[in-house]
């Protein structure tokens, strides 16, 4: 049984979603190859140069922008950014605070104050139960 979860494979664009990386910005081998278990654990465990780099200076897929900024996806796209961005542009973004991304995370401040909310009343609700 243990030997059939080793060979298990996966596509280079969902280890790279599991690195969380932008696949574009990786090495050819591993966008031309598919990824063991094994390779992926032995990769996040052991990152290579390539993959320390990537994601210290990017370029970083959309999720990890708009984490970054600390907004969603959809508020990345709504403020027009669809490309995947460095960390210095994600800095420069930071430190310019375009009104759309002040916009954007006013919202998702509200949104995470909201999913608390309901959380507690659920809480609340199940204690009473």
């Amino acid at each position: 049984m243990k030997s059939q979860q080793s060979t298990q494979t996966m596509k280079p664009a969902t280890a790279a979603k599991k690195l969380g990386v932008y696949l574009p910005a990786t090495p050819a081998e591993f966008q031309e190859g598919a990824v063991t278990r094994a390779e992926l654990n032995r990769l996040q465990s052991e990152p290579p140069e390539w993959l320390r780099a990537l994601r210290h200076n990017g370029p970083h897929p959309r999720p990890v922008v708009a984490a970054k900024l600390g907004v969603s996806i959809a508020g990345l796209a709504r403020g027009g950014v669809t490309e995947a961005l460095t960390t210095e542009q994600i800095e420069a973004l930071k430190r310019e605070r375009p009104e759309w991304l002040e916009r954007e995370r006013a919202t998702q401040a509200g949104v995470r104050k909201e999913a608390a909310r309901l959380k507690d009343l659920r809480k609340e609700d199940a204690g009473q139960g």
